[in-house]
């Protein structure tokens, strides 16, 4: 255990600015506060070298044997633990060849608030993937996650801005639910009291239907559930959708609100995340293209395109990771898959009017082998033809009375559409693996911390 040290002298509380170091430059050449973390750090002859994150970014601290500090008191900034909370006082000065962000701070004064108890987990050394998954609760702090989270942060409030701006409503679902929305085959189920049985939303969608019929344009950002055994790089048991819903919407209209919602957060991010897109070394020359209009072709055509590319697929297969890679190399963004058979799909898309064994729907694939990040369609509206859907899915009729309630009292066109905040963060961070876009992820082998 190390020892408080004796270095605080004179230390004065709220006698330095509090300064965070996202915003370091405008600081330069004023005394400041840092509180923060030992990161890292490095000594060299009469000079320690101090790493130190706050949370908003890394700075290196500069401490210097003279009248602050003496010998006794570098030993100690030698030994002091990783992770250890600090509070570090100093001029601010710009230096280029600083680590991080060209900026380092000349050390007045150290403060320990408390001292890390014991060597920390995660060293500058190759950990495995298992390692890092089970100190997920550390591997938080690093650069790499940091940076990816924040993107995420971005994404998300990027979402809200635009369909604020587009008038939609947010409206919140609840997450436990009487029926399935996606199919009965991946739900969580549990017992609810005396009611019986109750499941984990799989998407909040049919209540979105509900609100659009209440306020027009609505929307939802909420978590989803689906115990779907799949151990891929896109798969997460526990997920997080947008999903935006709005009356007299046609297939058309919510085709057109994805791309502008889509090209939105992309240059959002591309404005204002620079040094996180850096940190992951994110080549954003693809992300500078994704502007509408976004590519279209049937889900014939993408049939005919893979068995052009030597993939054994059928009319009324459905795509899997491989393919919405393959079709992806073919465009240099976003690209819609729509009219897919209504076999494969929910019961609730509408048919399209000239082929009814097809439906008004749409996949929307990202670049760069990311796969579906969205899936959207107009909602059936005619009440027989939902009942009809109802049976052919052996859904029971007696959970969804509320849902047909929507067809019998002013039943009217009306779209929408889920957007997977993972697999979007993914794509845009240029992440191999989905597990590393959510803060604490859930897969069929984790739960874990």
């Amino acid at each position: 255990m190390v020892k408080s040290p004796v270095f605080e002298r004179g230390w004065t509380d709220g006698a330095f600015p509090w300064a965070t170091i996202e915003n370091i430059d405008q600081w330069e050449g004023k005394d400041v506060e840092i509180r923060g973390w030992l990161a890292n750090r490095r000594s060299s002859g009469k000079i320690v070298f101090l790493i130190i994150r706050d949370g908003t970014g890394f700075i290196q601290a500069t401490v210097s044997l003279g009248e602050a500090f003496s010998r006794e008191d570098l030993k100690f900034l030698e030994r002091l633990p990783f992770e250890s909370a600090i509070l570090v006082r100093g001029r601010v000065r710009r230096e280029p060849r600083a680590p991080f962000s060209g900026y380092e701070l000349e050390v007045q004064g150290v403060r320990v608030v408390s001292l890390a108890q014991e060597e920390y987990p995660i060293q500058k050394k190759e950990h495995s993937v298992e390692f890092l998954m089970e100190h997920r609760h550390l591997w938080l702090r690093s650069r790499r996650q940091n940076a990816i989270l924040r993107i995420r942060n971005t994404i998300i409030m990027g979402i809200h801005e635009c369909l604020q701006k587009e008038g939609f409503v947010l409206i919140d679902p609840p997450i436990l639910t009487p029926a399935a929305c996606e199919g009965t085959t991946t739900l969580f189920e549990l017992e609810y009291f005396d009611l019986g049985k109750a499941y984990l939303s799989q998407s909040g969608q049919l209540y979105m239907e509900a609100a659009c019929m209440a306020f027009g344009r609505v929307y939802c950002l909420a978590p989803a559930f689906r115990a779907e055994k799949s151990k891929t790089r896109r798969h997460l048991t526990e997920f997080w959708m947008v999903e935006p819903e709005a009356a007299f919407f046609t297939f058309e209209d919510n085709l057109h609100l994805q791309e502008r919602l889509v090209s939105f957060i992309v240059q959002k991010v591309l404005s204002e995340c620079p040094r996180e897109l850096e940190i992951l070394e994110r080549d954003t020359k693809p992300l500078e293209r994704v502007t509408p209009p976004f590519p279209r072709i049937s889900y014939t055509e993408a049939l005919e395109l893979l068995q052009r590319k030597g993939f054994p697929v059928r009319w009324g297969d459905d795509f899997g990771g491989d393919e919405e890679t393959a079709i992806s190399e073919e465009f240099d963004r976003p690209v819609f898959i729509h009219h897919y058979p209504k076999a494969i799909k929910a019961f609730y898309m509408q048919p399209d009017p000239e082929n009814p064994d097809l439906v008004l729907n749409d996949d929307l694939i990202a670049p760069e082998g990311y796969g579906e990040i969205i899936g959207g369609s107009e909602r059936i509206y005619d009440l027989a033809l939902l009942e009809e859907r109802l049976r052919e899915h052996n859904l029971p009729r007696e959970a969804f009375e509320w849902y047909l309630d929507l067809r019998r009292f002013g039943a009217c066109p009306h779209s929408g559409f889920g957007l997977g905040i993972e697999r979007t963060v993914a794509w845009i961070c240029g992440v191999h693996h989905i597990r590393e876009t959510i803060p604490f992820p859930r897969q069929i082998y984790r739960i874990y911390p």
